[in-house]
């Protein structure tokens, strides 16, 4: 039996997005064409949070990348993830540049024919966005940046 095609779409955003309208235009291009909708899909959004690890008032996070280095990475990992569970479609948004407190940082959906499927791989990409992606760190606090350690494989 042929493994279903994976619809991948990845942005990576240099300033504010908002997740629930990639969440709809995504929707929306899932069932063009009069197409039923997968029978199961799992989101995530993820925001800044206001504090750092030991507690100090978060000013912003900002995150470097190698571009075209970082998208291909994402898009091997959606690709084995999405074989691993059959998903059949994944968005990845992801910020990059300053990233304000209360701002969403990534946003990841996929959709499968199963919700244990979906479940899985949604929370499986998640975790390989978070620590194999190549995204550099860097917490601002009282006007100082401090490089995020141990949060990227590369």
């Amino acid at each position: 039996m042929a493994e279903p095609h994976l619809e991948l779409v990845l942005q990576l955003h240099p300033a504010c997005f908002d997740p629930l309208a990639a969440l709809t235009d995504w929707h929306s291009s899932l069932t063009a064409g009069g197409t039923e909708p997968p029978a199961a899909e799992a989101h995530f959004i993820g925001r800044v949070r206001g504090r750092t690890a030991d507690g100090t008032r978060l000013e912003a996070l900002e995150l470097e990348h190698y571009p075209g280095m970082t998208e291909a990475q994402i898009q091997r990992l959606a690709a084995a993830i999405g074989h691993r569970h059959g998903l059949l479609a994944v968005r990845v948004d992801h910020r990059v540049g300053r990233v304000l407190p209360g701002e969403a940082i990534v946003l990841v959906a996929v959709a499968a024919d199963r919700r244990g499927p979906a479940q899985r791989g949604g929370q499986d990409l998640l975790e390989a966005l978070k620590h194999d992606a190549p995204f550099w760190k860097r917490e601002w606090s009282g006007g100082v940046g401090r490089w995020v350690q141990g949060n990227t494989a590369f």
